[in-house]
């Protein structure tokens, strides 16, 4: 078989990703006021060690974890982990938010995409691991991000009316006003660095810069193959496990 007949190669896995731990969990309080929300526990381990666990199992080798609220208890905790390598984005004089944050972590995530990650995400896998169908989907000609969408009716704990439309090319829109969209998006992404250029200094939301993605026609979306635990709230945290329970009978 010649070159010129041989399939494209697939796109190496991600090795690196960000996990944004710094956030306040106001909506977690009270036992924000005393354990970050990212190491709130659901099913006997913390959010966090959720998230790292499925991101070492996806091939991810690093990751660069960032702190503000009572970061020594966050920053102490991931590093007692074996795997994956952990970096510490300090954000303790300034919370920079989502957008602002991995920007500061920029330099550490390589020029190759990179998985982003709310440390609170949180879902009971389908079939197949969500992070590798990321990958397996991700289209470098079409794409400065791929967000993982979860059903906006059929969550656990969420009660909103989604964000996004998506076409049959999984190009996203916003939804509209006064709508009810399909897809509400988890916190986890795959993200290319491209996707930063011209970004803000300073704090800013990421949804600045996915505005501008769906603006090129470049942010792309992937259902979820599972169920989305929204835990947001102290009560969210019961609906969760029993759900987790419910799906291991």
């Amino acid at each position: 078989m010649t070159s010129s007949s041989q399939s494209p190669s697939p796109a190496p896995r991600p090795t690196r990703a960000m996990v944004l731990a710094a956030g306040l969990g106001k909506r977690m309080r009270p036992l924000t006021a005393t354990t970050p929300k990212p190491l709130i526990e659901v099913a006997g381990r913390s959010l966090i060690d959720h998230a790292l666990t499925t991101l070492t199992k996806a091939g991810v080798e690093e990751a660069i974890v960032n702190v503000h609220y009572l970061a020594d208890l966050v920053e102490v905790h991931v590093k007692r982990r074996a795997a994956p390598r952990i970096i510490i984005s300090d954000e303790r004089a300034e919370l920079l938010e989502t957008g602002g944050g991995i920007t500061k972590a920029l330099p550490l995530l390589g020029e190759a995409p990179f998985y982003s990650w709310n440390a609170d995400s949180f879902w009971i896998e389908g079939a197949s691991s969500n992070l590798s169908r990321m990958a397996e989907s991700w289209d470098d000609g079409k794409m400065d991000g791929l967000l993982l969408l979860a059903s906006t009716v059929s969550s656990v704990g969420y009660d909103g009316i989604g964000d996004f439309t998506m076409d049959a090319e999984g190009r996203l829109k916003r939804r509209t006003e006064r709508t009810v969209s399909a897809f509400v998006y988890c916190g986890v992404a795959l993200l290319h660095p491209r996707l930063f250029a011209g970004a803000p200094s300073g704090k800013y939301s990421l949804n600045v810069l996915f505005d501008k993605a769906i603006e090129a026609g470049r942010l792309c979306g992937l259902r979820l193959d599972g169920t989305w635990l929204h835990v947001g709230t102290p009560e969210a945290i019961r609906e969760a496990e029993l759900a987790i329970q419910a799906s291991a009978a």
